[in-house]
């Protein structure tokens, strides 16, 4: 039998760290391989929840990349490469070296499956490896496939192959002439790849993930060698709350820069926090997380302020000394102030976490 590795990225955010607790309890026969990709960037909340998280996961591998270079942590090591040239939404070179290739480094040339913990809530994808021995799936959604599968799953030149896998699996019954109905409408312009990958998991996702694994044992995927999947029974979808609940059920707890602290601006309150983990500098942050750094950690403010030189800014358009004017300070918290009014008036939630989103940010950096 291949072996195969089953591994998990601890990022130091909610989401990846309610999966590795979700799993560990749901799939105890997985023996997943946790790691964290460490920066030396992160937030000290950050750290306590890696800490939480390893005394209840057990081992978690610490990652470094530029391990033995003399700069103080890998971000400096591949600043000072770069030129002085600051990470940005357009140039995220920070998550592919400091992350992405150490972890790929890892995992060498073993075939590998990589749970990523993408909501259910959420249209978005994680990280794909192109590395063809890493395939990533992500147990909280009720496609637990990444779309390089799908896509080659539903290609038309497999429709004999698919058409043939369901009929083998799909147990007899008056549902069965409409799901082969659908299973051998080829993919149009109309008929396109998602639309007949809902309609058939809004059938059956059992029926689905087994027909996708039954294909992938003709491919080179990972998931392909295994004997046995246990995910491909899980009809689980796990959004937003149920990842606050695990974290607080399981002990493990939420991580500290999601409490909300209150503030008050021209007699008016509002609160603020952090909306997700990563490098306490990171540039997906909105202006009121800054705010939030400037005030409550002042000395991690001020080192990323020492990276903006040479016209390299973390804001376009806005230099952290402008943005923590006080007069610009008042406005980031006035807005707030006003979207959380907003949010309250229509019954929605007023956490940063809840207004702000998740979808900004970089999806990779979260493995």
């Amino acid at each position: 039998m291949t072996k195969v590795r089953h591994i998990l990225g601890i990022s130091g955010g909610k989401d990846s760290a309610a999966l590795a607790i979700y799993l560990k309890k749901t799939y105890p026969s997985l023996k997943i391989e946790y790691y964290n990709s460490d920066t030396g960037c992160e937030l000290a909340e950050t750290e306590t929840l890696i800490n939480r998280l390893e005394a209840y996961l057990g081992k978690i591998e610490r990652l470094r990349a530029a391990e033995g270079s003399p700069e103080p942590t890998p971000f400096h090591h591949f600043l000072k490469a770069m030129g002085g040239f600051l990470p940005s939404p357009q140039a995220r070179w920070c998550t592919k070296k400091m992350k992405l290739d150490k972890f790929e480094e890892y995992v060498g040339d073993d075939y590998a499956v990589s749970y990523v913990g993408i909501r259910g809530d959420e249209d978005r994808d994680g990280y794909i490896s192109s590395k063809p021995n890493i395939q990533a799936v992500f147990p909280f959604r009720k496609n637990i496939w990444s779309i390089d599968v799908i896509n080659k799953f539903l290609h038309n030149e497999n429709l004999e192959q698919i058409t043939e896998i369901y009929e083998r699996l799909c147990p007899e019954g008056f549902l069965k002439e409409e799901i082969m109905d659908t299973v051998k409408k080829p993919i149009t312009k109309q008929f396109f790849y998602s639309k007949k990958m809902n309609a058939l998991l809004d059938y059956d996702v059992k029926l689905f993930n087994h027909a996708v694994f039954e294909f992938l044992k003709t491919t080179d995927y990972p998931v392909g060698k295994l004997d046995e999947f246990p995910l491909l029974d899980n009809t689980d979808i796990l959004v937003k709350d149920d990842i606050f609940r695990l974290l607080r059920e399981s002990g493990v707890g939420v991580p500290a820069y999601y409490e909300e602290i209150p503030f008050e601006v021209d007699g008016e309150t509002g609160t603020y926090c952090r909306s997700r983990s990563g490098c306490y500098f990171c540039f997906f942050q909105q202006k009121i997380e800054w705010i939030w750094l400037y005030e409550q950690h002042p000395d991690l403010f001020k080192k990323a302020m020492e990276f903006e030189k040479d016209g390299y800014t973390w804001n376009q358009n806005e230099s952290l000394a402008d943005l923590i004017k006080p007069e610009r300070i008042r406005q980031i918290k006035l807005d707030i102030i006003r979207r959380q009014k907003e949010s309250r008036a229509n019954n929605k939630g007023t956490t940063l976490a809840e207004i702000l989103g998740d979808d900004i940010m970089c999806t990779n950096c979260f493995i």
